[in-house]
């Protein structure tokens, strides 16, 4: 008899002898092997119950923190390069003022901001779209990491168009 601590394990089921039934040649189970013409006794015990995944229904397996945030750098070049532009329209535009920089650094804190709000409705979007209704595991940020770049490129034009002499020397340029 097996172990009686291991519910998986094997065990054996005596069965009485029967008038006309000619007993099994082996008693081990072995997988893939189906027992033909035996009058075998349906199993009594219960198997152990198996956690779904919790209340959501989600059956996609837990993963560690570091996974989570390793995901989060993937596409961080394109968020990293809006920003450096967006600080040095930033610079420009707050030099130029010449005057308290309070207000201006207030400005790019603020638009900072607003860009880490994007990119968390980015990422919650892809959240809701992509793993939600499309069944696709996302492995990485680089959707939401361009967008926020792309928000950060129209930041730091925007500061240009408000710089004077910026906008003097584009207009010689173009010849307008």
């Amino acid at each position: 008899m097996a172990d009686q601590t291991q519910p998986w394990a094997e065990r054996t089921v005596e069965v009485p002898p029967q008038p006309g039934v000619v007993p099994p040649q082996r008693d081990a189970f072995r997988r893939g092997v189906a027992a033909v013409g035996q009058s075998r006794t349906p199993r009594t015990e219960q198997f152990p119950a198996v956690d779904s995944g919790g209340w959501t229904g989600d059956s996609s397996p837990r993963r560690p923190m570091g996974w989570h945030l390793a995901q989060l750098r993937r596409g961080g070049e394109w968020s990293a390069a809006g920003a450096l532009f967006a600080f040095v329209c930033w610079g420009i535009w707050a030099i130029s003022g010449r005057g308290d920089l309070t207000a201006p650094l207030l400005t790019f804190v603020l638009s900072l901001l607003t860009a880490v709000g994007l990119f968390a409705l980015a990422r919650l979007l892809g959240r809701l779209v992509l793993e939600r209704q499309l069944g696709r595991v996302r492995r990485s940020a680089r959707g939401a990491h361009l967008v926020t770049a792309l928000f950060l490129a129209g930041v730091g034009v925007a500061y240009l168009q408000q710089t004077e002499w910026v906008v003097s020397a584009w207009n010689w340029v173009t010849g307008h």
